[in-house]
């Protein structure tokens, strides 16, 4: 039987261990395909959303921001808000065009990226799988019993290339996220029959696996490194904190006979620890719970592969830390009824537009508390955390809410230190985005803190989209925060 008393076995992980001070990471993330441009075009890598390119299911993702050619020019941005972080994608469609062949020159681009991070005095955090994987591999690669050797492989090239110049990693970002929006929403390649919960839990026990492969490649290549997966924030327990849970399972003391009974329990912990729900919201959670279920009196291939990945391993845990990405994870939030009234306009699905996500700082403490008390031992890092605006056909919107990215900014950070008050190991916070980027299959969502000016190419702006100096704002309060002065926060 399972109890839910201490486990046999803690990982514990202190700040110091793992190179930082009392001082947070402060820092931005971006990925390779959202930024840097130059992908699904003749001549050009091809990766899995080329399809929906070349067919006009999505706008073009284009020249993105011109990372690829300017990336000094953004580096020293975020070097100049005061970042001591950097979160950058390695885009395997670009390392690896075709199959079999490495691209020396795009090795060669990133290796100078990340040098140049460390020369601005900002620890790369390099993240090896964002969402895209190269055309070749074909739409559905996840679902392939091949996918976790090859990811794998890919893994072992990029640790052999920057594992002695780069300390901290993610494998594979937003697992859950990827899982979801390709098979149960349908909003990713390769845009199949919806809510396919079965190939999602494939998919996602592939992915699980491979983190653990990754994990293990890392560390044995440097021992000293920082490694984790970043799951998207979501209210429902099966399709967030199960993720992770599973991969902890281990680490904790239950036997593997005993994972899902145990995982029951810890169903039951998260619903605790998070707020009371909405009747929607509750209404949600038993669908899912349902949907669960019948996943589970099948095969369950998906997570008996994670499984087995996780009680193979050489280590007893493969997370040293508990990354995770926070914007609106309340999952009733995302549902509006048809026709209403948005930014620019009005929508007519039931899909709430990220430029309406509304800001809920104090549920960043929330969740920053649910899972240290879940994950004890490990420091919680924030990997991304951003608002949302709109700008269409050249014309920014302001958000219906009223709220700005100044705004945003400062009670966000404010949320976090009020969970390190409380006693969490809050160790990084990661804004989500330097820059407006290709969000997705649109560049109408703008995340970044600057904004760029896509009339006129890809001019970026000293303001974010809306003209607000959100680049102002951070640079103030991370100097605020790192000289003990909370009145930046106000």
């Amino acid at each position: 039987m399972v109890t839910l008393e201490s486990s046999a076995w803690r990982r514990m992980v202190t700040l110091d261990s793992i190179g930082m001070s009392e001082d947070l990471f402060f820092g931005v993330a971006m990925s390779g395909y959202q930024v840097e441009g130059g992908f699904n075009g003749p001549g050009e890598p091809q990766n899995n959303w080329a399809r929906l390119e070349r067919e006009g299911k999505v706008e073009p993702s284009g020249v993105g921001v011109g990372w690829w050619e300017r990336w000094e020019e953004y580096l020293d941005r975020a070097a100049a808000i005061g970042c001591n972080m950097l979160r950058m994608g390695l885009e395997w469609p670009r390392i690896e065009p075709v199959e079999g062949e490495v691209d020396e020159e795009a090795l060669t681009r990133y290796a100078a990226m990340v040098d140049g991070c460390r020369e601005r005095g900002m620890e790369p955090l390099l993240t090896i799988q964002h969402f895209t994987h190269p055309g070749w591999l074909g739409e559905d690669f996840w679902l392939s019993a091949e996918a976790v050797d090859r990811f794998a492989n890919f893994s072992r090239l990029a640790v052999d290339r920057f594992g002695g110049t780069c300390r901290y990693w993610v494998t594979l970002n937003e697992i859950n996220a990827l899982a979801m929006a390709t098979y149960i929403f349908g909003l990713f390649p390769p845009r199949a029959k919806l809510f396919d919960f079965a190939r999602s839990e494939t998919a996602a026990g592939n992915m699980l696996a491979a983190h653990v492969a990754a994990y293990g490649i890392i560390h044995a290549s440097r021992p000293d490194a920082v490694v984790t997966t970043n799951n998207a924030g979501i209210s429902l327990y099966e399709l967030d904190r199960v993720f992770t849970d599973v991969l902890l399972a281990r680490s904790e003391g239950i036997k593997r006979d005993d994972v899902d009974e145990w995982l029951g329990h810890r169903r039951n912990e998260w619903y605790s620890l998070i707020e009371a729900p909405d009747l929607l919201e509750s209404g949600i959670r038993w669908l899912t719970a349902t949907a669960d279920r019948k996943v589970k009196q099948g095969a369950r291939r998906g997570r008996d592969r994670a499984l087995d990945a996780v009680f193979a391993s050489k280590h007893e845990c493969t997370l040293d830390v508990y990354g995770f990405d926070y914007y609106d994870p309340v999952t009733s939030h995302h549902v509006v009824p048809p026709g209403s009234r948005t930014a620019g306009g009005r929508v007519w699905n039931l899909a709430r537009p990220f430029w309406d996500d509304p800001p809920n700082p104090a549920g960043l403490t929330t969740y920053c508390r649910a899972h240290a008390a879940l994950s004890p031992g490990l420091p919680v890092w924030i990997v991304e955390n951003g608002m949302c605006t709109r700008v269409r056909n050249g014309r920014a919107y302001p958000r219906i809410d009223g709220w700005d990215r100044q705004r945003y900014i400062r009670q966000n950070v404010g949320a976090l230190l009020r969970a390190q008050d409380e006693g969490v190991p809050v160790g990084a916070y990661l804004h989500w985005s330097l820059v407006d980027n290709y969000e997705w299959g649109s560049y109408q969502p703008r995340f970044g803190i600057y904004g760029v000016d896509r009339e006129r190419g890809t001019r970026v702006l000293d303001t974010d989209a809306t003209g607000v100096d959100a680049a102002g704002t951070y640079r103030q309060v991370i100097e605020g925060v790192r000289a003990g002065d909370r009145s930046v926060l106000q």
